[in-house]
């Protein structure tokens, strides 16, 4: 979503190593052998297999050199295989099997700025500076999987600029209708000139995006990589198709969304993104993308841009209890849940990049844009990516995977299901990532605080409090309770130099704040005119 106050129409997103997370990439189970020359021209290997408890699968001609696959079922690390094989005095060396790759790192001039992809700490939009690798490990998961041309990922939403530089190369085409004579149903679908998908909107074949927030959407998910133009998506290569159901205004209807989900049904969609949600509970709803969910699809949503608990207060349809669907929150280039987003440690799955995030819009344009709705499409594109390298992963399988390999951050304890940020590398590998090093519940030095608002707090009030910790290099605060009016009465913590590292706002509960560089931290509250609330308490300080 361009902002965040437009919340009923629109929400602004196969194993190859060995399992062992310091080992690198390797063929499970293979090793490389460098034996003794007589033994390098063994015509039976029977004796030499039985001794090291290995089976020979082919010896490099002209060399010393022969492949083997332990015949240890056990998981064991590498360099204990390579020991023992060692001990053999016939092995000169031993090596697992290496995996080596293209380092695919694309050359569109405007990488750098896609934090949520690649985040090496560069500043924001906003002149914010991030937190290295707080993004989905993108450049990681380029050198295993980069889409697959024959996946089709429907993009719900306002419609697509189809023209656009960046996204032309990998817009769908209905081959029957572009063929085809204009007025004319020629595939027989039920939809007239549908080329490049419909526009349920306005009843035509054309969904061309008179808005903007399909558009930017769509850049996220697949823009074309690695065309020396513009940005990159996160899958590549993928297709896809512009489904309008939300007009110029950014607001649609449920007609509109369930002709549109079944028209992606219709049409061999095997992801639909939706950044959008208002209303309430339709079992109408529901049931089309529950039948969407049958045929395979995954669906994934935006949970949501005010600040809520959806455990509590669903959000539709993020919210919709179905295996297919996957909700999503938004964190900023910190790692740090966003102030307007919702959260839900049962019914929100994932977090991704949803705080100034760049992307296309019509025209050929690009803007930096926040929301869940910015978020959703980094986790389609990560889906996308998964299902290209395993296409026979099921809705409910591939939400697993997401859920099970994020990155563990410390905002996002107790607020997701994966307590982590969607990480497209990890679900490659299907491996789950380490504890998270900056989660102040991890380090050994507290102190305790007593730090708390008025409870109920005043209205138009500016409050200021100084937590120092000598010789600390790193402080953390500790929320033990946290209620605000959202995105209008405010926490904002700064270090000595004036850096902002957290803005707070809304119902966030008990939870540790962002991880503040040096010995010293203000804590600011701002509160508005109008609606007052609980406002907080801080109990203790955690300090490196």
């Amino acid at each position: 979503m361009r902002g965040v106050k437009n919340l009923i129409s629109i929400f602004a997103l196969m194993v190859v190593s060995q399992g062992f997370a310091n080992s690198p990439e390797a063929v499970p189970g293979e090793y490389v052998l460098k034996v003794k020359k007589e033994v390098s021209l063994l015509k039976n290997w029977n004796a030499f297999e039985k001794a090291l408890d290995v089976k020979v699968k082919r010896v490099i001609p002209h060399t010393d050199l022969i492949v083997v696959t332990s015949n240890n079922k056990m998981m064991m690390e590498p360099k204990v295989v390579t020991s023992q094989l060692l001990k053999n005095k016939s092995v000169l060396l031993a090596e697992p099997n290496f995996i080596y790759r293209v380092n695919r790192v694309p050359n569109d001039p405007d990488l750098s700025k896609l934090w949520g992809l690649i985040n090496t700490g560069q500043v924001d939009s906003s002149k914010r500076e991030g937190v290295s690798g707080a993004d989905i490990g993108a450049q990681t998961a380029w050198d295993l999987e980069t889409g697959r041309e024959d996946l089709l990922v429907a993009v719900i939403d306002t419609g697509i600029d189809y023209n656009h530089n960046d996204l032309k190369n990998n817009i769908w085409f209905n081959l029957a209708e572009f063929n085809g004579k204009p007025g004319v149903d020629d595939d027989n679908n039920g939809f007239v000139d549908d080329i490049h998908g419909y526009d349920f909107s306005n009843r035509d074949g054309d969904p061309f995006d008179d808005q903007g927030h399909g558009t930017h959407c769509a850049g996220t998910i697949g823009a074309k990589g690695n065309d020396g133009a513009g940005i990159v998506g996160v899958a590549w290569n993928v297709k896809l198709m512009g489904v309008k159901f939300l007009g110029a205004d950014g607001s649609g209807s449920l007609d509109g969304a369930v002709e549109a989900i079944k028209y992606a049904t219709q049409m061999g969609a095997k992801i639909m993104s939706n950044s959008w949600g208002g209303g309430g509970y339709s079992e109408i709803l529901k049931e089309v993308i529950k039948k969407a969910g049958d045929q395979g699809i995954v669906f994934t949503a935006a949970a949501g841009n005010h600040s809520a608990n959806n455990d509590n207060s669903p959000s539709y349809p993020a919210s919709y209890n179905l295996p297919n669907v996957i909700s999503v929150a938004a964190v900023d280039n910190r790692g740090e849940l966003a102030g307007f987003s919702c959260y839900g440690r049962k019914t929100v799955h994932v977090a991704a990049p949803g705080v100034n995030v760049y992307s296309s819009t019509p025209n050929n344009g690009y803007a930096s844009w926040s929301g869940t709705s910015m978020a959703t499409p980094h986790v389609t594109g990560v889906a996308a990516l998964l299902l290209s390298q395993e296409p026979h992963l099921t809705p409910v399988e591939v939400r697993t995977r997401l859920v099970k390999t994020s990155k563990p951050m410390a905002s996002l304890k107790g607020k997701t299901a994966s307590n982590g940020l969607v990480n497209a590398y990890l679900a490659l590998i299907n491996e789950q990532a380490p504890p998270d090093p900056n989660d102040p519940e991890n380090w050994t030095n507290t102190q305790a605080l007593n730090i708390s608002t008025e409870h109920p707090y005043q209205n138009n009030i500016e409050q200021s409090w100084i937590v120092e910790v000598p010789g600390a290099n790193e402080i953390a605060l500790f929320f033990e309770k946290f209620k605000t009016e959202a995105r209008y009465d405010y926490v904002i913590l700064t270090n000595r130099a004036g850096t902002v590292f957290g803005e707070f706002s809304g119902d966030i509960g008990e939870r540790w704040s962002s991880v503040i560089n040096g010995n010293y931290v203000k804590i600011t509250f701002k509160t508005d005119g109008n609606v007052n609330n609980f406002g907080f308490e801080i109990t203790k300080a955690a300090f490196r």
